[in-house]
């Protein structure tokens, strides 16, 4: 199995940062693409965005030039760091993996940005 564990969720006012973090376990676990999605009240979950083993990058254009994804593949964790936050991003945000081609989802951690 994969487990996923995210940290680093809260309250902030916009304008302000948050940084997530998720650590990634289990004996099914393989250095695969991880990343990040968001689900906001009455909408559907959609991708922010997602980072390949080797570094390459995916981001959904809300939150371009304001979130930077990363990872430690030695320690197998995936962050991201979240200036300028806007009351729109307010949503539960999952760590997400792929592994043996099956999706793995964190439990989720709520972000709430307020005006």
């Amino acid at each position: 199995q994969v487990s996923l564990v995210e940290s680093g969720g809260g309250v902030v006012q916009a304008g302000g940062s948050l940084r997530l973090s998720c650590a990634a376990s289990g004996s099914r676990f393989r250095s695969n693409a991880m990343g990040w999605y968001r689900q906001a009240p009455g909408k559907q979950r959609e991708m922010v965005s997602v980072i390949t083993n080797g570094g390459g990058t995916v981001y959904a254009d809300s939150v371009k030039g304001r979130f930077t994804i990363s990872r430690d593949n030695a320690k197998n964790t995936v962050d991201l760091q979240m200036n300028n936050l806007k009351p729109e991003d307010t949503a539960v945000y999952y760590c997400y993996t792929v592994s043996w081609d099956t999706d793995y989802w964190g439990e989720g951690t709520l972000v709430t940005v307020s005006s």
